[in-house]
């Protein structure tokens, strides 16, 4: 007897039979340029994920926001079936130095198995992923196994700015969202799939110091006009000793440690250690020696010296005594560390030791985490191992930023990033590509997910 086919059954079939043509047209998207740190082609790339996304039989305009523009789409025909919000973003970093591609960079080339062009891999070759599965669905069966949301930032890659101030401002087309999946970033460097439930924060800043009206003689004024660059050398050893801990006052008085769940997951998680440190050309980690590997990047807030400034760094001698020097820093924050506390955490540290030391609070970001008991999390699962046929690796937290707090703590929704890139994608360097095969799983991977979302009682019905 035969078995009968499921929907999802011949929205796999569809999909593998039109493999081609989902290349084809993505490569198609991603020969568009829209780099937003340019302003070049944001309103036109803008301008045609509405148009894909009405063929398609969605709902969708753009939103103005302060600099560029939000695509959103909808499609809400399923009373009592969840909502997911599908998140991404169509700008892309600029392609310099051109000199280092192999191919022009928004002319997709395809070399042994992978795409290569600028934004294939991040983001637009993973939210045209979803897309895709969206229209298999429609091209199969005619409708959406679950009501989906679609939000697309124009302003990512510079910081998304406004993001936080627009889903504010028109929360009330957002909060019919019960979960938001965000499809960017890489898989495991196994092309494993991995789901991420929280993402680190960031606070930067600026020390500025200034000790006289000018440089100086260092033989005339050494030991009597004080050193720029050693006072700020002085107050930074203040701020971290050398057994790798930060010494802020009242840093960590706010953290929320990981639970158990988020330690058990860690456990799980493959690790090769030796391989990290040879392609990194170190002998051992950073201190403190004692912390997990993993601990390092989702528990813990790190303060970054990003740059040191002053004086003369040219070639050959010159004995100068600076009189100005400024550091560039960032801690990166964990839960519930929010970038207001850290800024002024930070500011009376610096008033305490060098009190005339100029303290500049610049970008930041909130961190973001879902509960690991998320009832989305296995149905998540679920669709995962249904596409790939692969059980994915859960991590509680990454060490980068994305904007996930505007979901989780401005709607107040549980919010998942689900890869489909990958490791090796090269996002934001020359050559950036994305695997055919990962692409193509992509597409079954938010087929999927509709799927068994769409096989879930809503929370609110």
């Amino acid at each position: 007897m035969t078995e009968q086919k499921t929907d999802l059954d011949r929205v796999f079939a569809h999909i593998e039979e039109n493999r081609e043509s989902f290349i084809e047209r993505v490569m198609d998207y991603v020969r568009h340029p829209s780099i937003s740190a340019q302003n070049k082609g944001i309103a036109e790339v803008a301008a045609i994920l509405v148009d894909m996304l009405n063929g398609m039989g969605m709902e969708a305009v753009t939103i103005p926001t302060k600099n560029h523009p939000m695509v959103l789409g909808r499609m809400e025909k399923q009373p009592g079936k969840p909502t997911v919000l599908l998140y991404g973003h169509y700008d892309v970093q600029p392609p310099e130095p051109y000199e280092l591609w192999l191919s022009p960079p928004f002319e997709p080339t395809i070399r042994d198995g992978r795409i290569y062009a600028r934004g294939i891999g991040d983001n637009k070759g993973q939210h045209f992923a979803q897309l895709m599965a969206l229209e298999s669905h429609l091209k199969v069966t005619g409708e959406l196994p679950c009501n989906v949301i679609f939000l697309l930032e124009g302003e990512e890659e510079i910081g998304s700015p406004h993001i936080a101030e627009f889903v504010a401002e028109h929360a009330d087309k957002l909060n019919a969202a019960d979960l938001v999946v965000t499809s960017d970033g890489p898989l495991h460097e196994s092309d494993a799939p991995i789901i991420t439930f929280g993402v680190r924060g960031v606070a930067s800043f600026e020390l500025r110091a200034k000790t006289a009206n000018r440089d100086a003689h260092s033989g005339n004024f050494g030991g009597i006009m004080p050193n720029a660059i050693w006072k700020l050398v002085h107050l930074l050893a203040t701020m971290k000793n050398d057994k790798g801990e930060i010494t802020i006052d009242g840093l960590h008085d706010v953290i929320v440690p990981p639970t158990n769940m988020e330690r058990e997951a860690v456990s799980k998680l493959p690790l090769d250690l030796d391989a990290i440190k040879a392609d990194l050309g170190i002998k051992e980690l950073d201190a403190p020696l004692d912390r997990g590997y993993f601990d390092r990047l989702m528990f813990h807030p790190t303060l970054t010296i990003n740059g040191l400034h002053g004086g003369y760094g040219g070639p050959g001698q010159k004995t100068v005594l600076p009189c100005e020097a400024f550091a560039k820093c960032d801690i990166r924050l964990v839960e519930s560390l929010t970038p207001d506390y850290v800024f002024e955490k930070v500011r009376a540290h610096v008033a305490a030791h060098a009190p005339d030391v100029e303290f500049v609070p610049l970008n930041a970001m909130l961190p973001s985490k879902t509960p690991m008991d998320s009832p989305f999390a296995p149905v998540i699962q679920d669709a995962i191992f249904t596409a790939r046929g692969v059980e994915p690796l859960l991590y509680p937290t990454v060490g980068g930023s994305l904007p996930d707090y505007v979901f989780t703590k401005i709607l107040k929704k549980p919010a998942f990033v689900v890869p489909y890139a990958n490791a090796d994608e090269a996002n934001h360097a020359p050559n950036e590509n994305l695997k055919l095969d990962l692409f193509i799983a992509g597409i079954k991977t938010g087929a999927a997910l509709l799927t068994k979302l769409g096989e879930m009682k809503s929370p609110a019905g």
